[in-house]
C-alpha cells in the first residue's frame, strides 16, 4: 500500500567518494552515509584520509568501499573472479582502509564489478559474507535490492542496508540498466529529484521501458564521480526539504 505523502519520512542518501574527482567537499554535507575508495578502483592513501576527516568534520557516517583493483576501467568491469579471491580482495583493501585511516567503518558497499558480481553470484556472495562475518561482523553490508547476497548476509548474521540508485535507469527485471545502454545514467537534476521522492514515500521507481517497479530501499545513492552528482544531490535534498523527508544514516536490517 502506497505511504501518505503526509506520513513522516527518514532515509539514508549515501554517495561515493574518495576517488580523486575533487567534488567530495561539495557533496559530503549533503548526504548522510559516504562510500570511500580502499585504493582498489581508485583513491590513495592521502585520500582515504582527508575523507574519513571531512565525513567525520559534517557528521555522515563512513563506509569503506572496496573494489576490483582494475584503475584503468574505474573498477566497473566484472572481472573473473573465484570465491576465495573475491573474498581476499574485499579483506585485503578493509584491511589498508582501517590501518591506513585508524578508523572503525559503519559499513562495506562493494564498488562497480564486484558489486553486481558478489549481489548476484550466491558462492562469491557466501565467501565474502562469510570474510566479513569473521572480520566485521558488526559492519553493515550495503546490497543491491533483491539481490541473492542479502539472504547469505542475513544467514551470517550481518546487518543489511538495501540500496537503490537515484542516477541509474533500472530494467524491468529491476537490474541496473548497462552503461553501455542509451540512457542508462540520469543526469536531469529535477527529474531524479521527483524519482527519489518517490522511492521513499511509494517504494516505486520507473524502469526504462516506462514500466513501474516496487524497490524497496533503505539507502539512496548518487555517484560521486558524475559530473552532475553536486546539482543532482542539491535538488534531492530540495526535494525531501518540501516533501517532508528526513535524510539519515540507516541502521540496517538483521
Amino acid at each position: 500500500m502506497p505511504i501518505p505523502n503526509d506520513s513522516p519520512q527518514t532515509i539514508d542518501l549515501n554517495c561515493d567518494v574518495g576517488e580523486g574527482t575533487g567534488q567530495d567537499a561539495l557533496l559530503i554535507p549533503l548526504v548522510s552515509s559516504v562510500n570511500i575508495a580502499c585504493g582498489g578502483h581508485a583513491g590513495s592513501h592521502a585520500l582515504m584520509r582527508d575523507t574519513v576527516a571531512l565525513a567525520a568534520h559534517h557528521g555522515v557516517a563512513v563506509g569503506a568501499h572496496p573494489g576490483h583493483r582494475d584503475r584503468e576501467h574505474f573498477g566497473r568491469r566484472q572481472l573473473a573472479v573465484s570465491p576465495s579471491e573475491a573474498a581476499r580482495v574485499v579483506v585485503e583493501q578493509l584491511d589498508e582502509f582501517t590501518q591506513v585511516t585508524d578508523t572503525c567503518f559503519d559499513h562495506v558497499k562493494l564498488h562497480g564489478g564486484l558489486y553486481h558480481q558478489v549481489a548476484h553470484d550466491q558462492r562469491l556472495a557466501e565467501a565474502v559474507c562469510q570474510a566479513l562475518a569473521d572480520h566485521w561482523p558488526a559492519a553493515k553490508l550495503v546490497l543491491p535490492v533483491a539481490s541473492v547476497a542479502i539472504e547469505r548476509a542475513v544467514a551470517h548474521g550481518l546487518i543489511v542496508t538495501r540500496e537503490a540508485f537515484l542516477d541509474r535507469a533500472y530494467t524491468d527485471e529491476g537490474g541496473l540498466l548497462p552503461r553501455s545502454e542509451p540512457g542508462s545514467v540520469l543526469c536531469d537534476a529535477a527529474a531524479v529529484a521527483q524519482r527519489a521522492v518517490q522511492l521513499v514515500q511509494h517504494g516505486q521507481v520507473i524502469a526504462a521501458s516506462g514500466q513501474l517497479l516496487s524497490l524497496t530501499s533503505d539507502t539512496l545513492c548518487v555517484h560521486g564521480d558524475s559530473p552532475s552528482a553536486f546539482q543532482l544531490l542539491q535538488q534531492i535534498r530540495a526535494a525531501f526539504t518540501a516533501a517532508g523527508i528526513r535524510v539519515a544514516r540507516h541502521s540496517g536490517i538483521d
